[in-house]
Order: C-alpha cells, then structure tokens, then sequence
C-alpha cells in the first residue's frame, strides 16, 4: 500500500514549457469531444487538461505548471491534496470506505455531524442534513423550508446561482441553465434585485397575487457565480429583519463562500445574521465531494421522524471517508487559522490590486471580502483575453458574472504570500497590455 505525503510541499512559482494549450491536451480535447455529451466541457479554445495538483499548483498534461487562483471553483480551501487531507481519507478507507447510509450509520458521519452543528453560526442549537453536491444541500434547504412552513413559494435574487439540478433550476437565475428544462420546473419562484430590500418585497406581492406566497428566501451573502458581487452594508441584516416580520424563513447559500473565503468563517458574520438554514460545500472537504444544509433545531424539526424509508436520502450519504476529509480540513482550518488569515491576504490584495489598476481604461471596480476578489471590465472581451494571457503566464483564472465580465480570483488559503504576490502581477501586465480603445 501506497504511503500518504506527511509534509506539506511548497508553493512554486509557472513554468510554462509548451505553448498553451499544449500538444497533450490538445489531443484530449479531440478524444474527450468524441465521448462526452456536448453541453458539458468547451472546447474551443481547448483547455488544459489537469493532470496533478498540491497546494496551489497545478500540472496539466503536457507538464506545464500553474499557479491555481481558482482554488478549483473555491473547493481547495487548504489547498489541492493536502497531505492531512489526503491521509484522512486514505485511514478511513483502509477501515470503512462506504457506509451503510441511513441505515447503519458511520462512526465517522457521526463526528462530522456533531463538528458542523457546533459550527452553526450564532452557536444556536442545530441539525443538519449531509449530501454530496452544492445543488444537494439547496435542495434539502428547498424541502425543509416547505416542511417548516408549508409554503412552496420562494424569493431568489438576479445573478442568483445554485446549481442546475432540476431541484434547484427553479432558483437558479441564468436563462440559458432553466430555458430548456422550463417546462419541469415549478416555477414558484420570484426573483428580486440583489441587495435591494423594496424589490424584494415587491416580489413578494407579486408572487402573493398569482398564487404562490413565499415561504423563504433564499440568498447567497455574497454572489459568486454572479460575478462575486457584495450586496449593501446593511442588506442581510435587512433581509434577516423581514424574514422575521413576514414569517419566511433565511436560507443563506455558502456553499461558494462558508468556512473561511470572505474572511469571516461565515459570509453571514459580516452582519452578524444568523439565517435559519445555511447550505455547505465545496470548501467543507477540500476536494472530496461533500455538502450539508444545517438548520436551526426547531426548523429542521419539520422533517417527520423515519418510518420503514427514508424520506429524503442517497446511497452515498454520509460516505464515511469524505467525512474524515471534511473533518480533517476542518481542524486544519482552525489550527492554521485560515479564516484570519484569508482576511488579512485578501485585503493586502485587495488593496494592490486597486493601486495598480486605478487609472486602467478595463475596470470599472476592484471589489472583494477576504480571498473573494472580484475584477470588473468594461466588458466581457477584454474578461476573456486576460484569463487567455494569464493562462500562457502560468495562472489560472476564472471568469464569472451574467455577462463574463468579471474575473474571480479564490485562490486556496493557504497559498504562499509571494506566490500570490506573483500571480496579481501577472494578472496587472496582462491587463496592462490590453488595447487602450474598448471594442465597439
């Protein structure tokens, strides 16, 4: 048996030996064009194909190193194949590699469960519900919020994304994802402004009128596939305070931004809000699929008590070692204090990166909370040919925002300081080498 890494290996600076997309990946694009269904992955331009990561490296196939300022969509979070993570899983698959479910659970879904209800922001009494995806944890929020109230209607935002289930296309707000699906979807949601409260409560009469009362709204604190757009000072405590007075419950989606990314352990802290049900993932287990909805003791008592099934469940729930993962990035998050030390990067970042792009003709605003950074362009091209330039410097980036205008940088927490120093530059001269006039 193989043995685990037990030291932590550090960052490294690109080294590009290939054009990019290099020769190797290109070939996979062609074979992966052949097998996989067409809506899934781009291919032109092809992409580079991963071969190897550790930290905030990434190796494509053509051996071609990067600088990983994705942290692969926020779920690295203490960076790729930590050696504790890794070795986690490793033991408890070696004991128990997968559970019984729902009916002779693990030891090690216990200890989880137990970790994240403690986590609960507030430090109110609470349960929670594990699944395996983003689109999961929102889906067992959707459920709840129906069984708590007895409403199916509900209040989302413009921008808003929580992933393309058919559970959760309904609250999902980009048109291209719910259009071809629309027909099997319920369509009791009512979409309101981001961060502005009036609308939501214009909304709110509307979905009255036709029918369909909400009974939750459901919000990320900060957006992230929206282009990590941060609402007003003041707006979840707002929401926080209408949900109270009209009798909905506060579901907060932090899948993308829980469990350290904004600076805060919780988006929700920024305002001290309390929601009634937050939806984890992606950060939860660093690279092993997991996500949880925990919710307040009394709401997540809606769910009846189980009979002869289940009433909500899956084959892999609770996976015995993707819950060591997750409680092993968990300690690790604690013990290196990354919560604090992603404010303290992020807004070093944060800060440079406004110096050095104050006077570009691109960017319009320069806009994070800890390691949630956010570029605004003028436009999408302009977006797009800094991700293709600092791509062939050796750093990956991620577009994002209804219209690809935006770059989001979410680098793992634990990314070495002049490591991260280097990718901003290269994310400034690329920038800097766009054309000064805009395309009409």
């Amino acid at each position: 048996m193989a043995e685990t890494k037990s030291s932590v290996e550090p960052d490294l600076l690109p080294q590009i030996v290939t054009p990019i997309p290099g020769p190797k990946s290109r070939e996979m694009a062609e074979q992966l064009g052949r097998v996989e269904g067409q809506a899934i992955t781009a291919l032109s331009p092809p992409p580079i194909f991963w071969s190897r990561a550790n930290g905030s490296n990434i190796w494509d196939a053509d051996g071609n190193r990067y600088i990983d300022l994705t942290a692969a969509f926020g779920v690295a979070n203490v960076g790729h194949a930590h050696p504790e993570i890794v070795e986690a899983f490793h033991l408890q698959a070696q004991t128990l590699l997968h559970g019984f479910g729902d009916v002779h659970p693990s030891e090690t879904k216990l200890a989880l469960l137990r970790r994240l209800v403690e986590l609960f922001p507030g430090g109110q009494e609470a349960h929670a519900i594990l699944g395996s995806s983003g689109s999961d944890a929102v889906e067992i929020a959707i459920k709840t919020a129906m069984l708590a109230t007895g409403r199916s209607g509900l209040l989302a935002f413009e921008g808003a994304y929580h992933g393309v289930s058919l559970g959760v296309l309904d609250v999902t707000w980009r048109s291209e994802f719910r259009t071809p699906f629309q027909e099997r979807l319920p369509q009791k949601t009512e979409f309101a402004r981001f961060g502005d409260l009036d609308h939501v409560i214009e909304r709110a009469e509307n979905a009255k009128a036709r029918g369909s009362a909400p009974g939750a709204v459901l919000v990320e604190p900060i957006q992230g596939r929206g282009g990590d757009r941060i609402p007003p000072r003041g707006f979840m405590r707002g929401l926080r305070e209408l949900c109270d007075s009209e009798g909905w419950l506060l579901i907060a989606d932090e899948i993308y931004t829980g469990f350290g990314r904004t600076g805060k352990l919780w988006a929700c802290d920024h305002e001290e809000v309390i929601p009634d049900l937050l939806c984890v993932g992606k950060g939860l287990a660093s690279g092993v699929p997991l996500s949880a909805c925990l919710g307040r003791k009394s709401v997540m008592r809606a769910w009846p008590r189980p009979g002869p099934e289940a009433i909500h469940t899956q084959t892999f729930l609770g996976h015995p070692a993707s819950c060591a993962a997750a409680l092993a990035s968990i300690d690790l998050l604690e013990r290196e204090e990354g919560v604090a030390r992603s404010a303290r990067l992020g807004e070093a970042a944060i800060r440079k990166l406004q110096q050095a792009l104050s006077t570009s003709p691109h960017i319009t605003e320069v806009r994070g909370r800890g390691l949630l950074i956010a570029l605004q362009f003028r436009d999408s091209a302009s977006a797009q040919r800094v991700v293709e330039q600092a791509l062939e410097r050796g750093v990956i980036l991620l577009p994002s925002g209804d219209a690809g205008d935006v770059i989001s940088i979410s680098p793992p927490l634990t990314i070495e300081e002049t490591i991260f120093d280097h990718a901003l530059n290269q994310i400034i001269e690329s920038i800097a080498l766009l054309p000064a006039e805009q395309p009409r």
